[in-house]
């Protein structure tokens, strides 16, 4: 019979080992006063080591429009952090330093979650000095969830604590692989904590990897997830794909002649089950420039093609 304990003791040597490559970020941003005068406005943040060559990944809202920006290590040395990239789309992004020799974290895979599994968010909330950690256990996963100016999709709900400071840190699961990028958007949030999957990171990196620079590929929809819950309680045809929640004006997808309610199933032949399954089928499509959907409305199946539009971010 395993104790309490020993079960603890294991925890505890997880937090530890990940807690050694988790950093605090430290800004200076311009802000405006009423008077058009600039002040320097000082935030702070989290972020993990990604690569030995000090690659730091956190997120976009961190570092946006930062004009100095500091990495501080678990040992209280600091290193100034460059911007490699930068995704508001995803809220994310990389961040070099000078030094090398540094443990990078493992990376799990985040479509392998489910919920009531145990998670840690590790980080620097409100500022105290880091890292820290709070326990929880994954709430849900696929939620798509407006943030300050942006629509994040795909996000893993936890109820691990996740306060200002904490944004960029790992969520990670009890093998000490991350999971997830916590995020501190969510202002309306009470007791919900929100994270990036890993996976998206994945293919951030990837884009930057094959494109030199980080691209938006995008239609012009706003997806979730359907689940025999929301498919009997909204009474949509099938029970699983994603459902178009919102068509922007003037997109591609308005258009092509999308709708709120359709339910998109596939695209270029490949299932969509989750928001993520349609933005990779989109973003694998940016040099053929259209993405084929198969789509549900009122029952009847439609062959709907819808142009790319790519931005440089």
């Amino acid at each position: 019979m395993v104790k309490l304990s020993e079960i603890s003791s294991s925890f505890a040597g997880v937090v530890r080992e990940v807690a050694q490559s988790v950093v605090t970020i430290t800004t200076v941003k311009p802000k405006y006063d009423l008077l058009l005068g600039v002040r320097p406005a000082k935030g702070v943040g989290s972020g993990f080591i990604v690569s030995g060559e000090g690659v730091v990944v956190t997120n976009s809202h961190v570092v946006g429009g930062a004009a100095e920006i500091v990495v501080v290590f678990p040992d209280g040395s600091r290193e100034e952090g460059a911007v490699i990239a930068v995704d508001r789309s995803r809220d994310l992004a990389l961040l070099k330093v000078a030094r090398g020799g540094l443990k990078p974290l493992k990376l799990g895979d985040s479509d392998a979650l489910s919920a009531g599994e145990i998670v840690f968010a590790i980080g620097s909330p409100l500022g105290l000095p880091g890292p820290t950690v709070t326990m929880g256990v994954v709430s849900a996963i696929g939620r798509t969830i407006v943030g300050e100016g942006v629509v994040l999709e795909d996000l893993i709900q936890t109820d691990a604590a996740i306060n200002p400071g904490n944004s960029g840190g790992p969520l990670i699961n009890a093998e000490g692989e991350v999971v997830g990028v916590t995020t501190a958007m969510i202002p309306y949030a009470q007791g919900v904590g929100f994270a990036i999957p890993i996976n998206t990171v994945k293919r951030f990196i990837h884009i930057i990897a094959r494109y030199g620079r980080p691209l938006r590929a995008f239609i012009g929809v706003y997806v979730a997830s359907v689940t025999p819950d929301t498919s009997t309680l909204f009474s949509l045809p099938v029970s699983e794909g994603v459902v178009v929640v919102k068509v922007i004006p003037g997109s591609p997808a308005h258009e092509a002649g999308l709708r709120v309610g359709d339910v998109i199933v596939r695209a270029n032949g490949r299932e969509v089950r989750r928001p993520k399954d349609l933005k990779e089928s989109i973003e694998d499509s940016i040099d053929r420039g259209v993405v084929v959907l198969r789509v549900i409305r009122w029952g009847a199946e439609l062959s709907v093609k819808v142009p790319i539009v790519v931005e440089a971010l």
